[in-house]
C-alpha cells in the first residue's frame, strides 16, 4: 500500500541542562526524553480520533535525519483524514551550552530534515519542555513552523523574540515551578506579542516543573493546544481570544488560568470548554 505523506507534523523537544557537552543517555535512561513520552502517546491517540470519519487512517512513524528519532514508541498519528507525524528530536548534547545553543541547532536540523522529506508546505508545531521549549522558541523562525507550545519553558530575559512574528505561541507554566520562572514566561508572551506573534500563557495551579503533579491536566491541555494550532482540532475559546489580543495588550491580559478560564475540560474531568474553529 502506498503511504500518504503527512499532512502536518509535531516535533517534540525534551528538557536538558544549562551546560553539558556529553550526549544524552540512551532510551529510558534519558529521563527528560522519557518525561515526554506520555505527551507523544496522548497526541497520537487524539489525532487518530480526530481523523475518524474523515477518511481512512494512516500512520507514518520513521526516523529521518540525524536529529530525529522515534524511540518513544509509536510516534505518528492521524488527523483530518491524513497523517499527523509526531517525532521526538534527538539531541547531540545534554545542555544548552551558552552561545553554542546546541538544542536550537538540533531543532533546526530536524526541521530541515522534515522539509526534505515532506516538502515546503508541511505545517509544523514545536512542542518543547523546559530547555526544549527554549529551543522551540528560538527555532520558530523556520519556514515550516506555524506555532510553539512551550511547557514550563526556560525563558531568559535576553532571548530574542523577533523570530516569533506571525507565529502562535502558547506557554503553559505551573505557578509553583521552582526551576524555571512563570514570570519570565509571562514576560516573553508580552515581548513576543509586541514583535508580531500571537501569544497566550496558561497557568497550571499546583503543578510542578516535571509535570508529574496534575499530569492528566498537562497531557490534555497540551494535546488540545497542539492539535488546535495544527487545525486538527479546536482551540478553547479563551485561548483563541488571547491569541487575538492586540500587540499593545498587557502580559496579564493574555494570561489564563487552566481551571478558572479553561474549566476542567482541559484537566482531569468535567465539561469541555466552548471551542473556536480549528486554525488554518
Amino acid at each position: 500500500m502506498v503511504q500518504r505523506p503527512p499532512s502536518a507534523a509535531v516535533l517534540v523537544l525534551h528538557g536538558g541542562r544549562e551546560t553539558g557537552t556529553e550526549p544524552p543517555p540512551p532510551g529510558l535512561l534519558n529521563l527528560p526524553g522519557t518525561r515526554m513520552r506520555p505527551f507523544v502517546r496522548a497526541l497520537g491517540r487524539a489525532a487518530r480520533t480526530a481523523g475518524t470519519g474523515a477518511g481512512p487512517a494512516s500512520a507514518s512513524a520513521s526516523s529521518a535525519g540525524p536529529a530525529l528519532g522515534s524511540s518513544a514508541g509509536p510516534a505518528s498519528a492521524t488527523g483530518a483524514g491524513s497523517g499527523v507525524l509526531v517525532r521526538q528530536v534527538r539531541y547531540g548534547h545534554r545542555g544548552w551550552n551558552g552561545d553554542r545553543a546546541d538544542p536550537f541547532h538540533d531543532a533546526v536540523a530536524a526541521l530541515d530534515a522534515l522539509r526534505d522529506e515532506a516538502g515546503d508546505e508541511l505545517p509544523v508545531v514545536l512542542l518543547g519542555h523546559s530547555m526544549g521549549a527554549r529551543a522551540a522558541l528560538r527555532a520558530a523562525g523556520h519556514p515550516l513552523v506555524r506555532g510553539v507550545v512551550g511547557l514550563a519553558p526556560w525563558c531568559p530575559p535576553g532571548d530574542p523574540v523577533t523570530q516569533l512574528a506571525d507565529r502562535d505561541v502558547i506557554l503553559v507554566h505551573s505557578n509553583r515551578d521552582r526551576l524555571t520562572s512563570p514570570q519570565a514566561s509571562q514576560s516573553l508572551t508580552a515581548r513576543a506579542r509586541r514583535a508580531g506573534a500571537r501569544t497566550c500563557m496558561i497557568t497550571v495551579r499546583g503543578g510542578d516543573h516535571a509535570m508529574i503533579r496534575r499530569a492528566p491536566a498537562w497531557h490534555r491541555v497540551t494535546t488540545a493546544l497542539v492539535l488546535g494550532l495544527l487545525g486538527s482540532g479546536s482551540l478553547p475559546a479563551p485561548v483563541g481570544a488571547a491569541l487575538a489580543l492586540p500587540a499593545t495588550a498587557e502580559a496579564t491580559e493574555g494570561t489564563l488560568d487552566l481551571d478558572l478560564d479553561l474549566g476542567a475540560g482541559a484537566g482531569p474531568a468535567g465539561r469541555p470548554p466552548t471551542a473556536v474553529p480549528p486554525r488554518r
